[in-house]
C-alpha cells in the first residue's frame, strides 16, 4: 500500500467494562484523503465499523482513476479528463486505463488491431437474441448475452494467468459494442450489421447501429467525435456501484464475462446508469418551454418531491468536468443535425440557460451534469432512451476490465465479505407448531 510518511491513529474505547486504546496505521495515497487501516480492528477490539453504502470506506487500493469532487476533477492515470477528451480518442484512453501509460505509435496500432480483430462474435451466439421478446429492454438482453460469452470462450479460464486475463479483456472490450448494436437492431426488427475492420471504434459502433443492407452508410465525423467523447468520459469513475460489483464478483474467482454481466446488471439501476434516460423523461414531463418556470419553482420547493434530473452530482460538489466537455459536443451535434426545432431539445437548451443563470442553482452549484448533455446528444442522434444505459455499459466495460485486472493482481485482495450490524431477534428456542398460540 502506498505510503510515504509513517503515521498512525489511536482509537479509544471506553465503557463500563472496557477502557483501552488501540493504534492503527494511516496510509497516504498519491493524492486525495489518507485512510485508516482497520483490517485488524475486529481482531483487536471485537468490533466492526458501521458505514452504510461504504461512503467513508476505501474498499481497495487503485492506481486507475482519481476523483476530487470538491475541485470538480477527474483523472485517468493522472491525466485530466478534459485533456483526454480534447486531444485523445477512446482506443488510446482504453490502452491508458488498461496499461497505465499512453501508447507510442507502434503500441497503439498493435492494440487497435487486436481490438478490431475481436469485434465479431461467435455466429451461434447471434441465435441467442431470438430467445428474447422483441420488446425486451436492451439491458436485459445485454446481461444475458454478455453472461453467455463465458460459454463460448472457455479456453482461457485460468484467470490468474496475465496472458489469459488480457485475452478476456480484449474480447470483452471488442465484442460488447457489437452485442449492444445487435440488441438495438433486434428491438426494431432490422437485420444485424456486422462490424467493419476499416472503421475507428466510435464510427464502427454508429455503423453497426444505423447501417442497413439496402444502402451504403455514410458516417458523420461530428457525430463520431461526440460518441467518442461520450465513451471517453464514461470509461471509468473510480469505485462506483457497478465497478464495486465487478470487483466483488471477481473476488470470488468468477470468470470475467460473468463479472462484467454483473456490472451491467448493477448499472441498469435508475440510480446509477439510468440518469440520462431520466433527464429525457423529466423533459417530457415538463413538456413545453412555457412550463419551465413552474417546474423551476417546484425544484426550489423543499416540500415538493419533484427534482430536476441532470443537475448537480452526488460526487462533484462544484461542477462535473465531464459536463464541460459534453456541453460543447451537445451544441456541435445540434448544429450539425439542424434539430434545433425539436421541442424536447429546445426545451433542454432553454432549461440549461435558466439553470446556469438562476441564483438558486448557481449558489448551490447545481450545474448541468454529464447525464444532462449525454441525453441531449443521444436523442439528437436518434438513439432511443432505452439504449442510453447500454451505451454507458459499452464505455464502462473498459473501466470494469481495468479494475478487474488490477484486483486480480493485488496480493492483498480476498473474497469480499462485508459485515453487518445485526438488529434482529436474539437467540431463541424452537417450539413445535402445536405449542404456538
Amino acid at each position: 500500500m502506498a505510503t510515504e510518511n509513517k503515521a498512525s491513529a489511536t482509537v479509544s474505547l471506553q465503557s463500563d467494562v472496557l477502557d483501552e486504546a488501540f493504534e492503527f496505521d494511516v496510509h497516504h495515497g498519491t493524492i486525495g484523503p489518507s485512510v485508516f487501516d482497520i483490517r485488524k480492528l475486529y481482531g483487536q477490539t471485537g468490533m466492526f465499523t458501521y458505514d452504510p453504502a461504504f461512503m467513508s470506506t476505501a474498499s481497495c487500493e487503485s492506481k486507475i482513476t482519481y476523483i476530487d469532487g470538491e475541485k470538480g476533477e477527474l483523472l485517468y492515470r493522472g491525466y485530466p479528463i478534459e485533456e483526454l477528451a480534447e486531444s485523445s480518442n477512446f482506443m488510446e484512453v482504453t490502452y491508458l486505463l488498461l496499461n497505465g501509460e499512453l501508447p507510442n505509435k507502434a503500441e497503439f496500432e498493435n492494440f487497435n488491431t487486436i481490438i478490431t480483430r475481436h469485434t465479431m462474435i461467435h455466429e451461434q451466439l447471434t441465435q441467442l437474441f431470438r430467445g428474447f421478446r422483441r420488446d425486451a429492454h436492451p439491458m436485459a438482453i445485454m446481461v444475458g448475452v454478455v453472461g453467455a460469452l463465458s460459454a463460448f470462450y472457455h479456453d482461457d479460464h485460468d484467470f490468474m494467468d496475465p496472458a489469459q486475463q488480457l485475452t478476456s479483456t480484449h474480447r470483452l472490450i471488442a465484442k460488447i459494442p457489437t452485442i449492444a448494436a445487435m440488441a438495438y437492431k433486434y428491438s426494431i426488427g432490422q437485420p444485424f450489421v456486422y462490424p467493419r475492420n476499416d472503421l475507428p471504434f466510435a464510427e464502427n459502433f454508429l455503423h453497426m447501429m444505423f447501417a442497413v443492407p439496402a444502402e451504403d452508410f455514410t458516417g458523420n465525423p461530428v457525430l463520431a467525435k461526440a460518441m467518442d467523447n461520450i465513451f471517453i468520459l464514461h470509461a471509468d469513475h473510480e469505485q462506483n456501484a457497478s465497478t464495486s460489483t465487478v470487483r466483488l464478483a471477481g473476488s470470488s474467482g468468477a470468470n470475467p464475462f460473468a463479472c462484467i454481466a454483473a456490472g451491467i446488471a448493477c448499472l441498469w439501476g435508475p440510480a446509477h446508469g439510468g440518469a440520462n434516460e431520466a433527464v429525457l423523461n423529466m423533459l417530457g414531463e415538463i413538456g413545453t418551454t412555457d412550463r419551465i418556470p413552474e417546474f423551476i419553482a417546484r425544484a426550489k420547493d423543499k416540500d415538493d418531491p419533484f427534482r430536476l434530473m441532470g443537475f448537480g452530482h452526488r460526487v462533484y460538489k462544484n461542477f462535473d468536468p465531464r459536463a464541460q466537455v459534453l456541453r460543447k459536443s451537445a451544441h456541435e451535434v445540434l448544429d450539425e443535425l439542424g434539430v434545433r426545432g425539436d421541442g424536447l431539445l429546445d426545451l433542454a437548451m432553454k432549461l440549461e440557460t435558466i439553470a446556469l443563470e438562476d441564483e438558486y442553482f448557481v449558489d448551490r452549484k447545481l450545474y448541468p451534469n454529464v447525464d444532462f448533455y449525454s441525453g441531449i446528444i443521444l436523442r439528437a442522434m436518434g438513439i432511443p432512451p432505452s439504449l442510453f444505459t447500454v451505451l454507458f455499459a459499452v464505455a464502462r466495460t473498459v473501466g470494469w476490465c481495468a479494475q478487474w485486472a488490477e484486483m486480480m493482481g493485488d496480493p492483498s485482495q480476498k473474497i469480499g465479505r462485508p459485515r453487518q450490524l445485526y438488529t434482529g431477534s436474539p437467540r431463541r428456542t424452537y417450539a413445535p407448531i402445536s405449542d404456538r398460540g
